[in-house]
């Protein structure tokens, strides 16, 4: 039995791999926002907890609940996200999109880097095909010269592959990966505007969208094999299409300069 966090696993292909891994006899301990959390993880005897990726206290305080009520940390998978509108600003300071997709998964990998060591675990970042049309401009991370929503989550998920490509290098006996789930009929871009809102929840859109299921597969491939490469980044169970990730080094440094008054 593996102790596995998805979070953002009330919904989407959290839920689906959470439900595929519980049965599988796992112990899944799951994030999200609302009560649907609670329904989703008593459906399949999982914990759960809700947390607030806007707020960076309380990604900091659920790491604390997970190392005092855990004795291990198997598997952690990085899977909040969604694309922003506007640009807008959290209480912590800092560009939502960027927070949201990014930084918060990164703070929460890194207060567990002690756990996750101890136990030789793997971290999972979902990462989207969208990291093609991103670009981790070191000196504007934030997108503060000219936000445009898609740009900017396919630079947050360019970041999630950079995130796991540096990890194996830097936590001792750890293994990390990302992966783009496919085109998946989620509700990840509610929060979103124009054609990319109206691909996603029109039903012409969702006639060429995948299941959450078969979004999700790749990501229990990762958690149930050791068939892959740690650092890469995957794409239906085969290394997939990335763009520059020469930066993933300098972006760890920038990522710790924003989190490190909160550790």
């Amino acid at each position: 039995m593996k102790y596995i966090v998805i979070t953002g696993g009330s919904s989407g292909i959290g839920a689906a791999a959470a439900k595929a891994l519980s049965a599988l006899g796992h112990k899944l301990i799951i994030t999200g926002r609302s009560n649907a959390t609670r329904t989703m993880a008593e459906a399949i005897g999982a914990d759960y907890y809700i947390v607030d990726y806007t707020r960076l206290e309380e990604v900091k305080a659920f790491a604390a609940t997970l190392t005092a009520s855990y004795p291990r940390i198997d598997v952690l998978v990085n899977n909040v996200g969604g694309i922003i509108k506007e640009r807008y600003v959290t209480p912590d300071g800092h560009e939502q999109t960027f927070q949201v997709n990014h930084l918060a998964g990164f703070f929460l990998t890194n207060l567990l880097r002690e756990r996750l060591e101890e136990s030789k675990g793997v971290v999972i970042n979902t990462s989207s095909m969208a990291n093609r049309v991103g670009n981790a401009k070191m000196d504007d991370l934030e997108s503060v010269r000219g936000y445009e929503p898609m740009k900017a989550y396919g630079t947050a998920k360019l970041m999630n592959i950079l995130h796991a490509q540096e990890i194996g290098k830097r936590f001792k006996g750890v293994r990390a990966a990302s992966f783009h789930p496919g085109v998946v009929r989620t509700a990840f871009a509610r929060e979103g505007k124009g054609i990319i809102r109206w691909v996603y929840e029109s039903v012409f859109g969702k006639l060429f969208m995948i299941s959450p299921e078969q979004g999700a597969d790749t990501l229990v491939w990762l958690i149930a094999t050791n068939d892959w490469k740690s650092g890469e980044y995957y794409y239906k169970r085969r290394p997939g299409r990335k763009n520059n990730t020469s930066k993933a080094a300098e972006l760890w440094e920038k990522s710790l300069q924003a989190i490190h008054h909160l550790e």
